[in-house]
């Protein structure tokens, strides 16, 4: 098979290369969803769509589809460590985020790991709270993600449940997703991210970096297709943090992808179907 280095379209071949070197990279530390819609494949999908190359590592694969979770095959806490380490022996990483880290086990691997080798840029988006309200994690897990995973976080994404359960307060209103806002801070968090995608009225979500209290805002789209939101839009953060962008920038661009991407919605499955994260993107992280 002829290799590019031997065709004969020199500048062609310079133009490829000059393209690879110039790629960011972000990496996602997450569960597999079998359907596609959230995950590593959404975050590895939202990575595409900013132009973002994507590495992962495997903390648990599911089966499920857009009506629920059947199984889940836990990873083991040395295989994660594993990956995390063959990652970033070989890859400079701009950007990483966490999703569903599954185990206690799996969280102290992992955020020993972090310490030693720290990346740019930490997201944790703390997966401990399914659709129907439901811990995820049981209390030690739950513990070990306050402790140890929120004082590594540049920015800390949760949803009101989980802001809930972190900090130890009610969060149903946005006026408590401030003061939530600023208790992740406390615990360590370089910045937090409350969202308030199940408030009632217009999505807003709260964002504070121990100094400035910003909303984001967009109008709520009415519609089943929204698996996978959460890991959408702390993905993409991550590939607007990747890409060079500061945090509201980053923020911003997410915000506004993660909208068109719920408003064309592909409606696939019986249950709540994914959203479209073939949204396109400018090369730096702007919506177009």
């Amino acid at each position: 098979m002829t290799s590019i280095a031997r065709l004969p379209f020199p500048q062609l071949t310079r133009t490829i290369q000059l393209n690879v070197t110039m790629v960011s990279i972000a990496l996602t530390i997450a569960g597999s969803d079998s359907s596609g819609g959230a995950g590593i494949q959404a975050d590895l999908g939202t990575f595409s769509a900013f132009k973002v190359y994507g590495a992962s590592v495997l903390t648990a694969l599911t089966a499920q589809n857009t009506t629920g979770v059947r199984a889940i095959f836990d990873v083991t806490a040395q295989f994660v460590a594993q990956q995390l380490d063959a990652v970033l022996d070989d890859l400079v990483v701009a950007a990483a985020k966490t999703g569903m880290l599954a185990r206690t086990p799996i969280i102290e691997a992992l955020s020993e790991r972090l310490r030693s080798r720290p990346v740019p840029f930490l997201v944790v988006d703390p997966v401990m709270v399914a659709a129907s309200g439901d811990l995820l994690l049981d209390p030690a897990a739950t513990a070990a993600m306050r402790d140890l995973m929120v004082p590594l976080a540049t920015l800390v994404t949760p949803n009101l449940r989980e802001a809930e359960v972190l900090t130890g307060r009610v969060v149903t209103t946005v006026a408590q997703m401030r003061d939530a806002a600023r208790a992740l801070v406390d615990l360590g968090a370089g910045a937090a991210l409350v969202k308030g995608g199940h408030l009632a009225g217009a999505a807003t979500d709260i964002f504070f970096d121990g100094d400035r209290m910003r909303e984001f805002t967009a109008s709520r789209i009415a519609t089943r297709n929204t698996h996978g939101t959460g890991c959408t839009l702390s993905a993409a953060v991550t590939a607007g943090l990747a890409l060079g962008n500061d945090w509201e920038t980053a923020i911003a661009n997410a915000k506004s992808y993660v909208t068109r991407a719920i408003k064309m919605a592909p409606d696939i499955g019986h249950g709540h179907g994914p959203v479209n994260h073939f949204v396109p993107v400018d090369e730096e992280g702007k919506q177009r």
